[in-house]
């Protein structure tokens, strides 16, 4: 599953498409129907990527996307997001069975599985993430370039001659206001 661009903004509800960034903050585009462009302040607004959130766990924190991928396994029997907070943590703990119980609230729950039911029917959500190029590719690749010959290095306190540099010129040592 492919997260990336996709961001939750703090103080706003639903989840939002990173399209571009601006002097004034990042431009979003929220992913229901409604289709609005925001622009969110770089210095007040908190952006959490959904691919870096992490649930609470009881002995290592579990990533959203492991959570989303067991959400997708489960096969129709995901709650709405308005269900009764059992019925929630039944089901939260069949998806994310190691996530600490006391440490994530029934909000949290919510919240998960409305970005669930938001995200199930997006095209990103159904295609692979691009992985990083392991070692042995990033080797292959190398082996094809020609490598050029290296510019030997400036000297660190050499300076670079101005367009206008000029010889100095001699001071006059004659005053022109009383002679």
């Amino acid at each position: 599953m492919n997260l990336r661009g996709i961001v939750a903004v703090s103080g706003r509800p639903g989840l939002f498409k990173l399209v571009g960034q601006n002097k004034a903050g990042y431009v979003l585009e929220s992913l229901d129907a409604q289709k609005v462009k925001i622009v969110a302040n770089i210095s007040t607004t908190k952006l959490a990527s959904l691919e870096d959130i992490t649930v609470y766990g009881e002995d290592e924190d579990l990533k959203l996307t492991d959570v989303l991928a067991n959400i997708v396994a489960a096969k129709g029997n995901v709650p709405d997001a308005k269900a009764d907070p059992k019925v929630l943590k039944e089901f939260f703990t069949a998806v994310a069975p190691n996530h600490d119980q006391e440490k994530v609230y029934a909000s949290d729950m919510k919240k998960i599985v409305s970005w669930y039911h938001l995200l199930k029917d997006l095209p990103l959500f159904s295609e692979e993430a691009p992985a990083a190029p392991a070692e042995g590719e990033a080797v292959k690749g190398e082996e094809k370039i020609e490598k050029k010959p290296k510019a030997t290095p400036k000297p660190a306190n050499a300076k670079a001659p101005s367009k206008t540099a000029q010889p100095a010129k001699k001071a006059n040592m004659t005053s022109k206001k009383g002679v």
